[in-house]
């Protein structure tokens, strides 16, 4: 009995490889998308300036890898968005909740642009209303319903998720729902 015992535990081999998948995160510029996924990466916040052109971050969950591809969110680059979306099987659109009544406008028609876009649409979005620490921020039903969430997205997987920099667990278990939602899309038929 002792023999098998320490068969199970000491000879089972390396765990099996984490599954990766590709991601694209899209956001205005000053939404927070390279802050929060520094903090994913466990990074420094120090030196962090504003993504212009894309970054590649692998951000590394327990059960699974996300290579996520951050494009900036200037409007000189928001025009090319479309051109990094090939691959994508996962959309992260980040959004400052406390911005400007113009900014959340642009977003709102980013993120329509972005779940109507035929390379995104049939993916899986995660939603993050961002700074929710600033005291203008507007709350996660506020942002559902001036982006007109529920018709808009009907049929579609989404998530959308309050978060800020001081609660990253909250950020993290809005990454773990995506990851889910990865796993589900995987495991379906595929569609022809």
């Amino acid at each position: 009995m002792d023999y098998l015992c320490f068969k199970a535990l000491c000879c089972k081999g390396p765990p099996p490889p984490r599954p990766e998948y590709d991601l694209v995160c899209i956001g205005l510029t000053g939404s927070g998308k390279t802050s929060l996924l520094s903090q994913l990466c466990s990074e420094s916040p120090d030196n962090i300036v504003s993504t212009t052109g894309f970054s590649i971050k692998a951000v590394p969950f327990q059960n699974a890898v996300l290579n996520v591809k951050e494009l900036g969110g200037a409007d000189t680059i928001r025009k090319y968005w479309s051109r990094y979306y090939q691959g994508s099987q996962g959309v992260i659109f980040v959004l400052d909740s406390a911005s400007s009544e113009d900014d959340l406008e642009t977003a709102r028609n980013e993120l329509h642009s972005a779940l109507q876009h035929p390379q995104l649409c049939t993916l899986p979005f995660l939603i993050l209303a961002n700074h929710q620490d600033k005291p203008a921020a507007r709350s996660v039903q506020e942002i559902k319903k001036y982006f007109e969430l529920e018709p808009l997205a009907r049929g579609k997987r989404w998530i959308l998720k309050p978060c800020s920099l001081d609660d990253m667990e909250a950020v993290k278990d809005s990454f773990t729902l995506l990851i889910n939602l990865l796993e589900e899309r995987e495991l379906e038929p595929s569609r022809m």
